[in-house]
Formats: structure tokens, sequence, C-alpha cells
């Protein structure tokens, strides 16, 4: 179990950089300071749809090699084990990547927002619209959108690994000669049809000669 949590653990410190990313690489949205607060700059803003699709390409791709990861450094856990700690390693750095990506330049925002006057343009920092969290029932926090990405990715990837794996129990098997000659050190293995062994044969023994006939001259035996 610690090994499972571990890997859990290191996924989502991996989302770390991942929200980095994110904000880095997603468009902050233009907004207009108002009397309620801030209002978005433009009729009909494509940066928040931009934010949420660069999110979802990040997490997908996060997904993909954090089941390759687990599927060959856990080698000796491949099964539903390991794919429980992809799915869980790939929830937990999504949730980490869309709190760091969304505080990155927050706080100021928040200052803008109390301080310039009215009619001032400034920009709000990335974050989800069709991803979050929301309470079931006022209680059971529920993920939802594209914050499930990461985990689906890696659920995926982790199922065509296991579903093309050429040994039954996932896990690298030993070669059936091998296999046998470890079980038979001394003797070797059984021969194919046409195959001829290079080991010692045993000696036949040959029959016996027929005796050879008697010499010119001698002497015949009596005869009675």
């Amino acid at each position: 179990m610690a090994v499972f949590g571990a890997a859990v653990l290191v996924m989502g410190v991996l989302g770390a950089p991942l929200g980095w990313l994110w904000a880095a690489v997603a468009p902050a949205t233009p907004v207009i300071k108002s009397g309620d607060g801030a209002v978005y700059g433009q009729a009909q803003p494509e940066q928040p749809i931009a934010a949420d699709g660069w999110f979802s390409l990040l997490g997908l791709g996060f997904g993909v090699l954090a089941a390759l990861a687990v599927w060959i450094l856990l080698r000796r856990h491949r099964g539903p084990v390991g794919l429980v700690v992809a799915v869980a390693g790939g929830f937990a750095a999504a949730l980490v990547a869309w709190q760091v990506g969304r505080r990155i330049g927050l706080a100021g925002y928040q200052r803008l927002l109390d301080t310039v006057p009215d009619g001032t343009r400034f920009s709000k920092p990335v974050d989800l619209r069709s991803g979050g969290i929301e309470l079931f029932l006022g209680v059971l926090p529920v993920p939802y959108g594209n914050l499930l990405l990461p985990a689906f990715a890696a659920a995926v990837t982790y199922t065509l690994l296991a579903g093309w794996s050429r040994w039954p129990s996932l896990r690298p098997e030993p070669e059936p000669d091998a296999a046998w000659l470890a079980a038979y050190p001394s003797s070797q293995p059984p021969l194919s049809a046409g195959e001829v062994s290079s080991g010692p044969v045993e000696a036949t023994p040959a029959p016996p000669a027929a005796p050879e006939p008697p010499a010119p001259g001698a002497a015949e035996p009596p005869r009675g």
C-alpha cells in the first residue's frame, strides 16, 4: 500500500507544474471594472473557452503519460490495482493543476478589483467553466466536467495496455524453453519434429558376428 500511495502522491505533486503550464499557455480573460464587480470586456469572449480547451488537452496528455508510467514502473502490480493507482493519480494531478493554475495572478486580480476605478480594463486569471467540484446534497463533493479528463485518459490507456499485453498475467514471464531448463537443469528439452539432438547418444550393441570359415588344410573335427 505504501508504494501505491507514494505513486498517487507523486502524480498529485506533478499537477503543480501542470497547472503552471496551463496558466502560461491559456489566455487571460479581459474584464472591465463596474459597480457590481468585473464584467467581460467583450460581448462573447473566447478566452474562457480556450482556457477550458487547454486544460482538457493538457489533462488528456498527462493521463496518458501517467498510465504509461504506472504500467512500466509498477510492472509487478499490473492489473486492477495498477488501474486504480493510475486513475487516482490522474484525478489528484487534475485537482492540483486546477487549483494552482487558477491562483496564479489571482491576488493581483483581486487587488485591482478592489482598488481601480470603474471602467478600468484588466485581465482575469484562467479558470474552469466546464469543470470543477459540486456539492451533492450540500455535503458530498462531486467532481465533474473536464476535471475528470486526466483520470479518464489514464483509465483508457491502462486498459488498452492490458488488452494488448502478450502475457496473460500482464507481467513479463520467462520463455517456455528457459522455464523448462530451469526446472530440469541436467536434462535436455524435448525435441521438436525434425530436430536432431546434439547430446550424447547411447550406443546400441552390435549383433554377434558370424563364425569364420576354417583355414585350408586344417584338420577336420572327428566325425562320430
